[in-house]
């Protein structure tokens, strides 16, 4: 027969080993995912910096049409920030383009499986904010 206090050490032993096993557990599952997280805010900072880029659209104009600072837009775009999806559509504004490419990039919107036709008529469509245009 046990006595009571060997009784509660082993269930004490065995409870702290469970709880070791499932915090490595999530530890290594919060790892992963803050290592997608960074791979996914580098990829919609490079595509920024390639827009601006492309539209000759100096950092600091940018920053001031979007309406955020200069250092966090080149955090952003340098992968440091992942910016909310209000952020991006004010970037994306600042660029001209649709902010559902920018909510695609950072992995907000999967991409719509519509023909390219329907997706073509439905983005030059003036009537159309760009709200609208990039659905629900």
């Amino acid at each position: 027969m046990q006595k009571p206090t060997e009784f509660v050490r082993e269930q004490v032993t065995t409870v702290r080993e469970t709880v070791d096993r499932v915090a490595g557990s999530v530890a290594g599952t919060v790892a992963a995912e803050a290592s997608n997280v960074s791979a996914t805010a580098t990829q919609v900072g490079e595509y920024i910096r390639e827009q601006r880029s492309a539209a000759r659209v100096s950092l600091r104009e940018l920053a001031r049409t979007a309406g955020v600072s200069n250092p966090y837009l080149s955090q952003v775009e340098r992968g440091l920030r992942k910016p909310s999806a209000e952020i991006l559509a004010s970037i994306a504004r600042g660029l001209k383009i649709s902010a559902e490419t920018l909510y695609e990039q950072a992995g907000i919107l999967d991409r719509r499986s519509g023909s390219p036709d329907t997706v073509a008529a439905i983005r030059s469509d003036t009537a159309l904010s760009e709200r609208h245009k990039a659905g629900p």
